[in-house]
C-alpha cells in the first residue's frame, strides 16, 4: 500500500510563498484531487499585523490550512480540529509528511473537544452543506468566543453562502468584512466585537 491506509487515494502537492507541501488524501475526503480554490484563496489572503501565538483551524480536513500556517508561523501553537475521524487520521499523517511539529490534530464536533482559547488566529474553510443555522452557530458565533481580544478570524465560503454571511454582521454586531472574491469563493475577516 502506498499511503497511510486502505482509504488512500493519492498524494497532492501544493506550493505557497515558495514553500512546497505534500498532502496524502483519502477517497472520501473533501478536495481529494488538489488543494481547492477556496483554501488557496484563504491562505493567500490571510494577513496578520503580528505573528500569532495560538492558531485554530476549524474543520481542518486533511490539514492543508493548519499545516501551511504552522510552517508560516513556526513559533505558534496550531490546533487543527475536524469531526471526520478519517480527516483527523490524514491530517496527523500529513503533519509528519511535512515535518510539522508545532501542530496537533483533534477529533471534535464543532468546538466540543477544542482546547479553550484565546486564539490569536482562527481559520476555516466553512462547509457549505451543513445548513445556515449550523454555519451561523458553529462556524461564526461560537469560534468568536475563543478569539483573543486582538485576534482575528479569517474564513472562506463558497459564494453560494454570500446570501447568509453578510447578514450576520448587522444581526450580531460583528466587525465583519469581505476581503476577497475569486473562482466562486469569498474570504471574510472578523475582528472581536465589543459585544461578545
Amino acid at each position: 500500500m502506498d499511503g497511510p491506509d486502505a482509504y488512500y487515494k493519492k498524494r497532492i502537492t501544493y506550493t505557497l510563498h515558495h514553500q512546497p507541501f505534500a498532502f496524502d488524501v483519502g477517497h472520501t475526503l473533501f478536495s481529494s484531487f488538489q488543494v481547492d480554490d477556496g483554501t488557496d484563496l484563504l491562505l493567500r489572503t490571510i494577513a496578520m499585523p503580528n505573528p500569532p501565538t495560538r492558531i485554530l483551524d476549524l474543520g481542518c480536513g486533511c490539514g492543508v490550512i493548519g499545516i501551511a500556517l504552522a510552517q508560516r508561523f513556526p513559533d505558534a501553537e496550531v490546533v487543527m480540529a475536524d469531526k471526520d475521524l478519517l480527516a483527523v487520521r490524514y491530517a496527523r499523517h500529513n503533519l509528519t509528511l511535512n515535518a510539522v511539529t508545532n501542530a496537533t490534530v483533534i477529533g471534535s464536533v464543532g468546538l466540543e473537544q477544542v482546547p479553550p482559547g484565546p486564539y490569536d488566529l482562527i481559520v476555516s474553510n466553512i462547509p457549505a452543506k451543513i445548513g445556515d443555522a449550523a454555519i451561523e452557530e458553529e462556524f461564526i458565533l461560537k469560534p468568536l468566543t475563543l478569539l483573543a481580544a486582538d485576534g482575528v478570524y479569517w474564513f472562506v465560503v463558497v459564494s453560494g453562502l454570500n446570501h447568509l454571511i453578510p447578514r450576520l454582521g448587522p444581526r450580531h454586531q460583528l466587525r465583519l468584512k469581505e476581503m476577497k472574491k475569486r473562482s466562486g469563493y469569498t474570504v471574510y475577516r472578523i475582528y472581536p466585537s465589543l459585544s461578545l
